[in-house]
């Protein structure tokens, strides 16, 4: 622990919610790990799990979970900002985030029963044609409070303010990972993450990849890849411009005996053939609660230790 974050230590986080005791903490790597996409409308309120809670049903909660877990696909509910009226009629998204093959399909079902007809497998593949491709990104803000307080009180007015400026393009979302990072947002179908964003700042992400750049302001790091490669990406962007899909990213090693803090090595490179090793290591900071009401406990996160330039 370095002499700052030894200073921290005696730093009190009791009283304050988890995002604001949370605010000396990186965000970089600290996206969640998520391939595949099932997002599935649900009105009204949620459990505080997405799943657990049986708020599809107690009959078809069991199958989809193990259905979603076996494909490893990430179960989302998502609803209008605003509590729109449901009619009855839910929206379906399907996305892979997988490098090389974002897409993303939007249908509708009338019985969640029907949930159970889709080949989930085929989320880890080419577009499979179950509904309508969706061509612009679809815009996710957590806003789950039976989660994280943080989630709920955040998160809803940034999806109020993005819903006014792209209609029928943003949903309020079950927990993404992270709510401790509130205000939380994922853009689909590329799986960019993002925390601590503010209209503004989510605003320009979701521009930003309209041209086919890359906002930096809160980025987290991508879902498709490993929190060691998320660091990595990042820690090279802040030296260098790059466009949004210039950067491929490869764990070279993982941590070693010899040095416990040495998370791991990546290899960045870019499409015009410049390269890049990041060494990777972990940082502990203070204890402080991860969720809003939960006990205090040590936290860390990844840090770019060295970046070198390859021939």
């Amino acid at each position: 622990m370095s002499a700052a974050e030894s200073a921290s230590a005696t730093v009190s986080f009791e009283g304050l919610t988890c995002s604001a005791a949370a605010l000396g903490v990186p965000l970089p790597g600290s996206a969640t790990r998520v391939g595949g996409w099932l997002c599935v409308e649900q009105p009204g309120a949620w459990g505080r799990d997405v799943l657990g809670d049986a708020v599809l049903g107690p009959e078809l909660t069991p199958e989809l979970a193990a259905r979603t877990a076996a494909a490893g696909v990430r179960p989302t509910l998502i609803r209008r900002p605003g509590r729109a009226e449901f009619t009855g009629t839910r929206t379906v998204l399907l996305a892979s985030s997988h490098p090389g093959n974002f897409w993303c399909e939007r249908l509708a079902i009338t019985d969640p029963k029907q949930l159970l007809d889709l080949d989930l497998s085929l989320l880890n593949g080419p577009p499979p044609g179950l509904g309508v491709r969706v061509q612009n990104p679809v815009i996710l803000v957590c806003a789950h409070g039976k989660r994280d307080q943080c989630c709920a009180r955040l998160g809803r007015p940034i999806a109020a303010n993005l819903a006014a400026a792209y209609p029928d393009r943003v949903w309020e979302c079950s927990h993404t990972g992270g709510h401790r990072f509130a205000p939380a947002m994922v853009l689909l179908p590329t799986g960019l993450t993002y925390g601590r964003v503010d209209t503004e700042s989510a605003t320009a992400a979701v521009e930003a990849v309209h041209r086919g750049a890359l906002s930096p302001t809160g980025f987290r790091g991508r879902s498709h890849q490993s929190p060691i490669e998320q660091v990595a990406e990042i820690a090279v962007r802040e030296q260098i411009p790059a466009a949004l899909d210039d950067l491929t990213v490869d764990v070279e090693s993982a941590s070693g005996p010899s040095d416990p803090t040495r998370a791991g090595v990546a290899l960045v490179t870019h499409r015009d053939g410049r390269r890049w090793r990041v060494i990777v290591r972990t940082v502990g900071f203070a204890p402080r609660q991860a969720s809003c009401g939960a006990a205090p406990k040590p936290a860390t996160a990844l840090v770019a230790d060295r970046i070198q330039p390859l021939p």
